[in-house]
Parts: structure tokens; sequence; C-alpha cells
């Protein structure tokens, strides 16, 4: 009988965490409904963006590799919601000269548009590094939007080599040197795209990029602007063997 007893009285226990864990699992199943339609219409634009690009005999600089980006973001995102596991990328000889060029295209009308300028000084020779195509550029974009966003107008970047190793310092002038009226995110299209309200995971982009590759990033901040440091070691034919 006290077995009965316990048994009658631990039913609405677990009718009611029964009762949770649907309303959890019918939660979690609309989210991820929620979620596959707007990566569903995500790609659209993009898609509009690539053909276009391709319509008018190549896309204007900085165009293809952004939408080439952005389709990357999109499959990881869509592997994240429906659990599906991440492809690994081996890891290849790659000109960072060639790289970096392509990331201050992407961002030099950006940097017009919050009033100052981007600039890219290049010390490094033929430097090759070993790595993942997409990740290292996802690495220098959050780099140079960071200083436009959360910086100085004047944006420089330098690449040079340090020890076995090619070190990347873009800097700005500081907050105190933006024009008047000028905050960098002039249109509401723009403000929105940026994420501004949402601060810390290009950084964390970059912190975890340069750990992949083997590398280190340091950043620096006080009121004549903001200093950031990523190093990437060369490639070797140890590395090429690797891959």
């Amino acid at each position: 009988m006290i077995e009965l007893a316990q048994t009658v009285a631990g039913w609405p226990l677990a009718a009611t965490m029964a009762a949770v864990a649907a309303a959890q699992g019918l939660r979690a199943g609309r989210r991820r409904s929620s979620l596959n339609e707007a990566l569903h219409e995500l790609r659209r634009p993009l898609q509009t963006i690539a053909l276009a690009g391709a319509g008018e005999g190549g896309a204007r600089p900085g165009v293809e590799s952004s939408v080439r980006l952005a389709a990357a973001a999109l499959e990881r995102l869509e592997r994240e919601v429906n659990g599906a596991p991440a492809l690994p990328l081996p890891p290849e000889p790659i000109e960072l000269r060639a790289l970096l060029d392509s990331a201050a295209r992407r961002w030099r009308s950006r940097a017009g548009l919050a009033g100052g300028s981007l600039r890219l000084r290049w010390r490094a020779g033929d430097a090759v590094v070993c790595g993942r195509r997409v990740e290292l550029a996802q690495a220098l974009d959050n780099l140079i939007v960071n200083a436009i966003e959360h910086g100085g107008p004047r944006i420089s970047i330098d690449a040079r080599p340090q020890r076995g190793a090619v070190r990347i310092v873009v800097a700005d002038s500081g907050r105190a040197s933006r024009p008047p009226g000028r905050d960098g995110a002039p249109g509401e299209t723009i403000a929105r795209l940026t994420g501004r309200r949402r601060h810390g995971h290009g950084l964390a982009i970059v912190r975890r990029v340069a750990a992949a590759h083997g590398g280190r990033f340091a950043l620096r901040r006080s009121e004549r602007g903001s200093l950031a440091m990523l190093e990437l070691p060369l490639h070797s034919e140890r590395d090429g063997a690797a891959a």
C-alpha cells in the first residue's frame, strides 16, 4: 500500500515534468522552424547580389568575396540550428597579402561612410600562412569592422614580418577624432546590419581563429585610439606535409 500511495502521489509531478518537457520541445521546434525560415529568406537577397554582380561582367571589388563569406556563415548557422556536424576544412597555404587586400577593399567604402579612411601598408613580402581561408578572412573583417564602428574614422592596417610570423596591426584614430555628426552608421539599414548592440562577438571570433591557427591576438585601447594585433605563423614545408 505504501508503494502504491507513493506511486499515485508521484503522478502529478511526473505529469507536470512531462508537460514541461513537451512544451519545451514544442518551443524548440517552433524556434528551429522560425530560424530555418529566416535562413531561407536571407539566402534570397544574397543570391540577388551574387547574380547582379555576375550579370555585370564581374562583381565590384569586395562584393564577390563578401558573398562567399556570407554563404559560409549561413552554412555554419544552418548546421548549428539543425544539429548537423560541422564540415572539417583542411588547412592550405594562403598568400596573406591577397587575403588582406580583399578585406581592405570590402570595407574601404564603409570607412568612408563613417567619415574616415582605410589605409593598408604591406611590408611582409610574399608571406604565406597555413590555414583556413574563410576563417582567416572572417578574422580580418572583424578586426577592421571593430575599428570602424568602435574607434576613430582613420583606420590603418600594417602587416610586417615578426620572427617566423606575420604581424597584422589594425589601428584607429580614436572616437574623439570623429567628425561632428558622424556616428559610423549614417543609415538605418547599415545600423541594423552592424548589430552594434551586441559587443564582443567579433573579437571573440578573432581570438578563436588566432588560437586555431597557432597564432595570437592582443588588443590595446586608449583615448587616442585602439590597436589590435593579429600574429600568424608563416607557412613551412612541415605545414604542407601535415595539410
